[in-house]
């Protein structure tokens, strides 16, 4: 199984664990559960903020912790400690009897195995010395000036964590992963005749910091950093009403993420609490549009070589050429609608419950060449990048702002514009669908997804499409 002698040796030499002590008090914790596991977890994590050409923050922290779950039918029991001690699992194990009492647990369904891991195990922040990292960020910062003298302020920051895991199951079932995760973000302000704008760029991925020192990689950031300040700059008021709208390729993918995305989790489905619950097999969406979650890709920041309940990850067809073929799944939500899990459950940590969760999740290419998509607008917009989104589960409906965006006129995207946000509903929005690009991308790697008060890093991604009839809410009739 994937990571197991290298997470043995952080969770059971020296500490207060025994694995053979450990694997009994879990079975006499399960033995009546339907289901339940032993989640350990160590992480170290790190940030440094360079700010206004000086270090402005940096920080580095080391967690670790237990959390042990049991389920009977649909009630869970749970109980996490960050002191890996006997003592504090067996009042653990007291504490999630409680699901148990009187229940008799059905058969738990085992963990498959693999032996593919999605990316490497190395510690990207013992690698680089601190001052390493300093100067990289003063480097972005010096080159982000010169580029420009409407260049008035620059952010940069690494990110960087390092996560083991072991999923421990009744009868000693075991597996394990070591995740490492960094990100770079450069942020600039520029101003023009007292007019001040910004723009940002990020890239990450589980990977080690070492690809991000290649000059080529950072200058890209900045550059794109600067490049979407400037266009900013040029922005005038966002038109408003309903409008045929241009999504370019890769991030403009959060959109799909949160509109349709959430709504096709396992829980709300079960729940009946989501606009697509009872729509399987059903037209969803316009032909010629699929939908997968996949957290199989190679250090994509939302892969995942095992989900948090040690269940294989996997890419999952949710929408196929218009039609819904299934959910995102987690063990209980899978067991109780009598499927199985698709490698979804995943929990911010050892002191969160795991629930259905997106991986990377993406709409597949079609045959149009994106001018072609644009040529085809008369009159429209043409959005590029977006900041925060709302969505409501229930009904699908969402509330987007774009960073990036361009008036389309005459089939030429022209004028960039300022405020302009996208209104819609999931549901609804993937029927006008009328035209795929051939040109998928994912985004650079920055994604986080929240939910129920958990955070997780997740990748999303689409091609060019256009969608006629979105409002745009903006400053500006017409």
């Amino acid at each position: 199984m994937t990571d197991l002698a290298a997470t043995d040796r952080l969770f059971f030499d020296g500490t207060g664990f025994e694995r053979s002590r450990v694997e009994g008090i879990v079975d006499d914790a399960l033995a009546a559960a339907d289901d339940g596991e032993l989640y350990l977890e160590y992480r170290q994590s790190e940030s440094v903020v360079f700010d206004d050409g000086r270090v402005k923050g940096a920080s580095f922290d080391t967690a670790q912790g237990f959390g042990l779950r049991a389920v009977a039918d649909e009630a869970t029991g749970y109980a996490h400690a960050s002191e890996l001690s006997e003592a504090a699992l067996r009042r653990a194990a007291e504490t999630v009897g409680a699901v148990t009492a009187g229940h008799s647990g059905a058969t738990a369904v085992p963990l498959a195995g693999t032996n593919r891991s999605l990316y490497g195990d190395d510690n990207p922040l013992s690698q680089l010395p601190f001052a390493d990292k300093v100067g990289l960020l003063a480097e972005i910062d010096a080159y982000a000036r010169a580029r420009d003298p409407r260049v008035k302020q620059v952010s940069a920051s690494i990110l960087g964590s390092w996560q083991a895991v072991q999923i421990i199951r009744l009868g000693g079932e075991r597996v394990g992963d070591i995740r490492p995760l960094v990100r770079l973000n450069v942020s600039v302000v520029v101003e023009q005749d007292g007019r001040m704008e910004s723009g940002s760029h990020g890239i990450g991925g589980r990977v080690t910091y070492e690809q991000y020192m290649a000059p080529e990689c950072w200058k890209h950031a900045a550059d794109e950093a600067l490049r979407q300040a400037l266009v900013n700059l040029e922005a005038t008021p966002a038109p408003a009403g309903e409008m045929v709208v241009v999504l370019g390729p890769g991030w403009p993918g959060i959109l799909l993420h949160e509109a349709i995305g959430h709504g096709l989790e396992g829980d709300f489905n079960r729940k009946k609490t989501s606009a697509f619950a009872g729509l399987r097999s059903q037209r969803v969406a316009s032909a010629g549009v699929t939908v997968v979650d996949d957290g199989t890709i190679d250090d994509r920041r939302g892969s995942l070589t095992i989900d948090d309940e040690g269940t294989p990850s996997s890419r999952t067809v949710l929408i196929e050429d218009g039609i819904l073929k299934g959910y995102m799944q987690d063990r209980m939500n899978g067991r109780l609608m009598g499927e199985g899990s698709t490698g979804n459950g995943r929990r911010q940590s050892y002191a969160h419950v795991p629930m259905p969760r997106m991986t990377n999740t993406y709409m597949l290419p079609g045959d149009k060449d994106p001018k072609e998509i644009i040529a085809s607008v008369d009159k429209g917009l043409y959005a590029t990048s977006f900041g925060g989104g709302q969505v409501d589960i229930t009904n699908g409906k969402f509330v987007f702002t774009c960073t990036e965006a361009y008036r389309i006129e005459n089939g030429k995207a022209t004028t960039p514009v300022k405020g302009a946000t996208l209104i819609g509903s999931g549901p609804d929005v993937l029927t006008k669908v009328t035209m795929v690009g051939n040109d998928l991308q994912l985004d650079p790697g920055i994604g986080t997804c929240g939910k129920n008060g958990q955070g997780v890093p997740v990748g999303v991604g689409q091609p060019t499409l256009r969608i006629d009839g979105l409002t745009v809410g903006g400053t500006a009739m017409g």
